[in-house]
């Protein structure tokens, strides 16, 4: 059983947490509103920690659609599924979109004349032209990267159409946060928070240029869509996939944002919930830190991820519940937005 010793409730609190296999960890947390000091957690006999690189899962192979509309940020996203640690091989669709109707929407209040019809005509070549450029690049790369999968070209609106080829509850959506440009009212960055709330599976939204994977932020409230992002680290990451031998594995850093509320029960739950999601990342592989923030849970973990230079953000889809005030399910939509860095909201 996990047991947490009993807490001396002060200013500053310190948790001893001690893991099954012997080894400890400390958080420190201090409530006067800024954040604690935090220790790397390792586990405890490196020894025993596999530096051989990990194959695939032959048997089992994830499908992943990765929406690409031509733009940096669509060709971000379609790279990052390279760079990806993944421990499945991936069954890959890269689908582009061509919303036609739209072309049209400046003129729905008035009949088409052959005025504007020319300019929609000239629009249309654009997107043909622009698409075949996509398609060319996306099959380039599936070939360069050895990735099984196929180009997809198709016709709809940008959203609806990326939803209805998204794949199962198991699967993975990855798309770019912007478009073409801010003038492009066919950029796909205009969709990327519809997609994110509504897709029926995890959604990585893709705001830098690819690299290797050195720090993740895992948010969690102790929920079940926090523990489904948990078990998306443990078994569908690597932790030590894209290093060389030699090279530290991924570090994760576990956040938990407790709410201004003076209750100590809130505070030892907040501090076990990290110490439980800890314990089972480091049997993993990975090194862990634990942060436990005292605020509301989006800023907290924006500002974490800012602090610690974060390459991605795991959070779960959903909170615990409409009634819990701090949930984090709705402040997922928030970091989607604000993070600097890409986001993974894991269904």
């Amino acid at each position: 059983m996990y047991e947490v010793p009993k807490v001396v409730l002060m200013r500053r609190f310190v948790y001893l947490i001690p893991f099954a296999n012997g080894s400890r960890f400390n958080v420190q947390i201090d409530f006067t509103g800024g954040c604690g000091r935090s220790k790397t957690f390792e586990p405890a006999d490196p020894a025993n920690q596999s530096s051989e690189p990990r194959a695939y899962r032959k048997e089992e192979r994830m499908n992943i659609v990765v929406a690409h509309d031509g733009s940096k940020h669509g060709k971000w996203a379609m790279e990052w599924l390279g760079r990806l640690p993944l421990t499945t091989e991936p069954a890959v669709t890269v689908l582009h979109v061509v919303d036609v109707a739209s072309l049209r929407a400046p003129f729905m209040a008035q009949p088409v004349v052959w005025a504007n019809e020319a300019i929609v005509q000239q629009e249309l070549k654009q997107l043909d032209v622009r698409a075949k450029k996509t398609m060319a690049e996306a099959k380039q790369f599936m070939m360069a990267t050895k990735l099984k999968g196929r180009v997809v070209r198709t016709q709809g609106p940008i959203g609806t159409t990326i939803l209805d080829k998204a794949p199962k509850r198991d699967g993975l959506l990855m798309l770019g946060s912007r478009g073409l440009d801010a003038l492009d009212r066919f950029m796909l960055g205009s969709v990327s928070t519809q997609v994110t709330l509504h897709a029926p599976c995890s959604v990585l939204v893709v705001k830098e240029q690819p690299h290797p994977l050195k720090r993740i932020i895992f948010a969690t409230d102790g929920s079940k869509t926090a523990e489904k992002a948990l078990q998306f680290l443990l078994t569908k990451l690597a932790p030590d996939l894209p290093n060389p031998p030699g090279r530290n594995p991924i570090e994760i850093v576990v956040i938990h944002s407790v709410p201004f509320l003076n209750y100590p029960e809130l505070k030892e739950a907040g501090n076990r919930l990290v110490g439980q999601n800890a314990e089972k990342l480091i049997k993993a592989g990975y090194v862990v830190e634990g942060v436990v923030r005292l605020g509301k849970p989006a800023d907290e973990v924006l500002k974490v991820a800012s602090k610690k230079n974060a390459d991605l953000i795991v959070t779960g889809a959903k909170g615990q519940g409409a009634i819990a005030r701090f949930l984090l399910g709705s402040v997922s939509t928030r970091i989607v937005q604000h993070s600097t860095c890409s986001v993974l909201v894991v269904r």
